[in-house]
């Protein structure tokens, strides 16, 4: 198969650790950035195939928001908006005194 030259720009630094990296692995530069990036392929393909309903779901749900009626935003009542902090409290790690748990006050 014929190969394809392709040049990348990199900082000194940059380059360095990945010829110290390419000569641990025992491979020229070429062949660990080919090595690398083929992996990274593999995973992103990988992940996006596993997610590929997920997406497909919510591609769903936003075509179907499209066509529903914008309406306004309903206020909150003050007990509605502390019960909501205390939900966002317990979430973020906060107790109903505002205690992290298993930290000492």
């Amino acid at each position: 198969m014929a190969k394809t030259r392709i040049s990348i720009s990199l900082e000194q630094d940059q380059a360095e650790r990945i010829r110290q990296h390419a000569d641990r692995a025992g491979m020229d530069v070429s062949a660990y950035l080919v090595h690398a990036a083929t992996r990274q392929m593999a995973e992103s393909d990988a992940i996006e195939e596993q997610f590929a309903e997920v997406d497909a779901l919510i591609a769903r749900a936003e075509q179907a928001a499209d066509g529903l009626p914008a309406e306004p935003t309903p206020e909150l009542t003050e007990q509605e908006r502390r019960e909501v902090e205390e939900a966002l409290g317990l979430v973020h790690g906060r107790d109903r005194q505002g205690r992290r748990p298993g930290h000492a006050a």
